[in-house]
C-alpha cells in the first residue's frame, strides 16, 4: 500500500502555485507600501508561550494544539497562530528599541488538530501583520484600511467588515460581572466546556460553537466601555467612514483568543456558512507584557490563505509558460541544443526542450502542451544548411534563422511572458 498524506493536510501542486504566488506577492507589495517589513519565526515554540498568550481556556489550547515533548522533556507545540511567535521575537530581540512603531508581517503554515472539513485543514497557511508600539486609534484605522485594500486588489468582493470593542482592564471587570449574572440562569443547559469557562473566563462562553444561539440577549461590552475605550472605538468608526470603508458594528463579536482588547474585527463572507470568516484580528495591548516584555500596545490581523484563494478572481494571475520550445530531432541536434538551452535560460529567456530526440510530430505536441510562444526546430537538414526554423505557435507563421546568429535572433524575437 502506498504512503499517502496525513488526513487533514494537502499538497500544493505546481498548477496551483501561480495563484498562491500572486496572492503572496500582492500582500507583500501592499504591506511594504504601508511600511511593514517581513519577519520569519519558527513553526514550533515552547508550549507555555501559547498557553500564556492565547489563553489556557481557549479551544485552541485545550483541544487543538499539536503538542509533544522533545528529547529534553520540554513541551513543544507546532504554532496554531502567528501573533504569539512574532511577539516573542519582538521581545527577545528588543525590536521595541528600534522605533516607536514596529510594523511586521509574516506568512507561513499553522497547525491545529481540528476535524478536517471543506476549507479547514490541520496544516493551513496564514498571512498576517502586527503593528506594535502605539495605542492610537489611527493605527487601528490604518490596519483596517490595509486589510480592506488587500481584498480589493485580490478581486474578492461580497465581504462584510464587522467590528466591536472588547474594552480593557478598566471596564471589562464590570462587564464580566454582568455577563456571569446573565449566564448563571442558563448554566444548567450549557455544554460542559461552557460550564467550566463560566468560572475561568465567561467571555469565552459567548464564543461557544454549540450554544451560541442561546446568547442573543446577553449583555454587550459596548454598554460597559469606560470613557477612553468608548472614545477610541468612536474614533475608529469615524475614521473608517472618512476613508469610505464600509463596516458594521457587531456587538456580540468575541474573538477566540484571550489576548484581545479594545478594537476587534472580522472580515466575513455571507455565503460560506459556519466557516465564513476570511480574516480577523484586533488590538492586544497587554500581550507583550503578559509574555515578559515591556508594556507595549499592539494590533494585527491574519487571513486564511486557502479561504482567500477560494474566493479570488484569478483572471489577473499569469500562469508561467516558456517563451521557446526547442524541438531537437536526433542525437546530434540534441547535443547542439544543450549549450543553447543553457545560454538562453541564463540570459533570461525561459526555454524548454525534449532531450530524447523524438520525432517532429511528437515534439510539436509537447511544444503545444507547454504553452510556448515559439518553437525552434533543429533537425538533420537544418544542421546541414546552417538554417533553423522558428515557428510562432499562435499564428503558425515560420521564419528561417541562421544558426550562427541564433542566440541574437531569438533574443530579438522571443521575450519573457509579461
Amino acid at each position: 500500500m502506498s504512503i499517502q498524506a496525513i488526513k487533514g493536510v494537502k499538497d500544493i501542486l505546481p498548477q496551483d502555485m501561480p495563484v498562491w504566488q500572486y496572492l503572496e506577492a500582492t500582500a507583500r507589495k501592499l504591506f511594504e507600501d504601508y511600511g511593514f517589513t517581513e519577519i520569519r519565526v519558527p513553526v514550533f515554540e515552547y508550549t507555555e508561550l501559547f498557553a500564556r498568550s492565547i489563553g489556557a481556556s481557549t479551544d485552541i489550547v485545550e483541544k487543538e494544539m499539536y503538542t509533544f515533548e522533545d528529547r529534553d522533556g520540554r513541551k513543544i507545540t507546532l504554532r496554531p497562530e502567528g501573533t504569539a511567535g512574532v511577539v516573542r521575537a519582538f521581545i527577545e530581540h528588543k525590536l521595541y528599541a528600534d522605533a516607536q512603531l514596529t510594523k511586521l508581517y509574516y506568512l507561513g503554515p499553522m497547525f491545529r488538530h481540528e476535524r478536517p472539513q471543506k476549507g479547514r485543514y490541520r496544516q493551513f497557511y496564514q498571512i498576517g501583520v502586527e503593528a506594535l508600539g502605539l495605542d492610537h486609534p489611527h493605527v487601528d484605522i490604518e490596519v483596517l484600511a490595509m486589510l480592506h485594500t488587500l481584498f480589493t486588489r485580490l478581486g474578492i468582493g461580497g465581504l462584510s467588515l464587522q467590528i466591536n470593542s472588547l474594552g480593557d482592564g478598566e471596564c471589562r471587570g464590570a462587564y464580566r460581572d454582568a455577563l456571569k449574572q446573565y449566564l448563571s440562569a442558563k448554566l444548567p443547559t450549557l455544554c460542559a466546556d461552557c460550564q467550566r469557562r463560566y468560572e475561568t473566563n465567561p467571555l469565552r462562553v459567548l464564543d461557544c460553537k454549540v450554544d451560541a444561539d442561546k446568547f442573543t440577549d446577553s449583555p454587550v461590552m459596548l454598554d460597559y466601555l469606560c470613557d477612553p475605550c468608548k472614545s477610541h472605538f468612536e474614533t475608529v468608526e469615524q475614521g473608517l467612514r472618512t476613508l469610505g470603508i464600509p463596516f458594521e458594528v457587531n456587538k456580540r463579536l468575541v474573538r477566540g483568543l484571550d489576548y484581545y482588547t479594545r478594537t476587534t474585527f472580522e472580515l466575513v463572507m455571507g455565503h460560506m456558512g459556519a466557516q465564513n470568516t476570511v480574516a480577523a484580528g484586533g488590538r492586544y495591548d497587554g500581550l507583550v507584557k503578559e509574555i515578559g516584555g515591556p508594556a507595549t500596545p499592539g494590533i494585527g490581523f491574519a487571513l486564511g490563505v486557502e479561504r482567500a484563494i477560494s474566493l479570488m478572481d484569478t483572471r489577473n494571475v499569469v500562469f508561467p509558460r516558456p517563451a521557446l520550445f526547442i524541438a531537437a530531432l536526433g542525437p546530434d541536434a540534441v547535443a547542439l541544443a544543450l549549450p543553447l538551452v543553457h545560454h538562453l535560460k541564463s540570459s533570461g529567456i525561459p526555454v524548454e526542450t525534449d532531450y530524447t530526440g523524438a520525432s517532429l510530430k511528437s515534439q510539436m505536441k509537447k511544444a503545444d502542451k507547454s504553452g510556448a510562444g515559439h518553437t525552434l526546430i533543429i533537425g538533420e537538414q537544418e544542421m546541414k544548411s546552417g538554417i533553423a526554423v522558428l515557428r510562432n505557435m499562435q499564428t503558425k507563421e515560420q521564419a528561417e534563422i541562421a544558426m550562427k546568429n541564433i542566440e541574437e535572433e531569438l533574443k530579438k524575437r522571443t521575450m519573457r511572458p509579461s
